[in-house]
């Protein structure tokens, strides 16, 4: 993939695991190398300690990645790390509304980040699950979703792995069509239990794409990260034995976890740069 052999590729990852020890921020790293391999390119990649450090790129990026994340998405909101992130996120909005500024910056929230843009944009309620959401689930794709190149390649529905207190419900349709966004998943149906099903990706606009799950996760290295004896006991502590080895079986199927590992952040650098354009940069 070429699309101006002059210029540089600058890719931002925003780390909000807050020191925590997790293996989101291996796989997004791991996509990254691979993907830059393959396509025959060699980008600049910085990672920013959103929460622990207070660090935030500015615009001088192409792309951005935010991670998930540990804790409440909703009691941060005075946190010095939090009103940073927010407003690093309208900046975002504001390069990318700006017709002066060619290049636009494309922007990927994870989980966490994903539910912090849902509660700044006010597309949806953030809440908190009943119980802990934990293991490889089905997604089920909605109509906008065939339209989405980011998600190029998936079956419907397509599995994800997923990891989380909170979740995504309710959404604000008037504030979604005055966005410009869609909504383009939805988490599997349960008919036997009378719950909203949560909101599990949107387009937020043209330059900006989240998800509640976590594409980055890649099979080989959790399957063997989830088998540590120390792991595996807090697995079987806090979801019992039966779900580990239901998830360890799933990670291990090629049209599940692995299927989408394979697409939806290596179709999203995909469209970024294909999207950019040479020349100079105009600052906000």
């Amino acid at each position: 993939m070429t699309w101006n052999e002059n210029k540089s590729v600058r890719i931002a990852i925003l780390d909000l695991n807050d020191g925590h020890a997790n293996q989101g921020m291996r796989c997004i790293r791991q996509i990254i190398r691979q993907w830059s391999e393959e396509n025959e390119l060699n980008p600049e990649v910085v990672e920013f300690d959103v929460r622990q450090k207070n660090e935030l790129p500015d615009t001088s990026f192409d792309i951005f990645i935010s991670s998930g994340g540990p804790g409440d998405p909703l009691s941060s909101r005075f946190d010095d790390w939090d009103i940073a992130w927010n407003r690093w996120l309208s900046d975002m909005v504001r390069w990318n509304e700006n017709p002066a500024n060619v290049q636009k910056k494309r922007v990927f929230l994870i989980c966490h980040s994903f539910q912090l843009a849902c509660r700044h944009f006010e597309t949806a309620i953030v809440t908190r699950r009943r119980s802990t959401s934990f293991g490889v689930f089905p997604v089920h794709m909605l109509r906008e979703a065939y339209d989405e190149p980011v998600f190029d390649g998936l079956r419907d529905p397509f599995y994800a792995v997923d990891s989380r207190d909170y979740q995504v419900v309710q959404p604000n349709h008037t504030i979604l069509r005055n966005l410009g966004a869609e909504i383009l998943c939805i988490e599997k149906n349960r008919p036997h239990v009378p719950y909203e099903r949560a909101i599990m990706a949107i387009r937020f606009n043209e330059y900006m794409i989240g998800t509640q799950f976590h594409p980055e996760a890649d099979a080989e290295g959790m399957s063997l990260h989830l088998q540590k004896d120390d792991r595996r006991q807090v697995v079987i502590e806090n979801h019992g034995e039966e779900k580990l080895n239901s998830m360890l079986e799933q990670l291990n199927d090629p049209d599940k976890i692995r299927w989408t590992y394979a697409h939806i952040l290596p179709n999203f650098l995909n469209e970024s740069v294909g999207q950019l354009q040479p020349g100079e940069e105009v600052m906000a």
